[in-house]
């Protein structure tokens, strides 16, 4: 079963009516994605808390990851509705005491990513929510720092795929066989 095959073509078709093209941000040629007209609209954003939230259900997930800054948007409600852990990945610097960090690949240099080493119990089944899987550099961080920590990877879902941007196939090697799930891909 594909997420295509759980989300309803006009669940798909409120998600994408509800995101915003903001031509030339936050720089010339990008068309950058603003999800800010969904979050305001309850019924778009509670279906897809709700879709979320039955993604969990569906991976066995004891724990939600969400990615900074609006994977914690989407993810902290999923996991309430799921009634299972939330665990922020921050970037680095922003977490207080012991941390486990990842560093990963930007267009433009790096970047790091933390979490806390306790936030997970060993054999965790954990699935990481994000807003959109663009080139994949931060989910596929994320999915290092979970193992790392000692728990295992449910999945990965997000709101919105570029495909445009391949980080499918950049991200599949390091899911392992979990499943990487997309709402709406465009």
């Amino acid at each position: 079963m594909t997420t295509a095959d759980i989300v309803h073509p006009d669940l798909r078709d409120l998600l994408l009516s509800r995101i915003r093209d903001v031509p030339d941000y936050p720089r010339p040629g990008v068309v950058f994605k603003d999800i800010t007209p969904l979050l305001a609209d309850p019924a778009a954003f509670g279906a897809l808390i709700d879709a979320l939230a039955a993604l969990c259900a569906r991976h066995g997930a004891d724990k939600i990851v969400g990615l900074e800054a609006r994977g914690f948007i989407l993810a902290a409600p999923a996991a309430a509705k799921a009634e299972i852990g939330f665990v922020p990945i921050r970037k680095a610097g922003k977490l207080p005491g012991a941390t486990l960090s990842q560093a990963y690949e930007l267009e433009y240099g790096t970047a790091e990513i933390e979490v806390h080493p306790e936030a997970f119990a060993p054999g965790d089944r954990v699935l990481v929510i994000d807003d959109v899987l663009a080139t994949g550099g931060t989910a596929e961080a994320s999915l290092s720092l979970i193992r790392r920590a000692g728990a295992e990877v449910a999945g990965v879902a997000v709101l919105l795929e570029l495909a445009f941007l391949d980080g499918r196939s950049r991200l599949t090697p390091a899911l392992a066989g979990a499943p990487l799930e997309a709402l709406v891909v465009v």
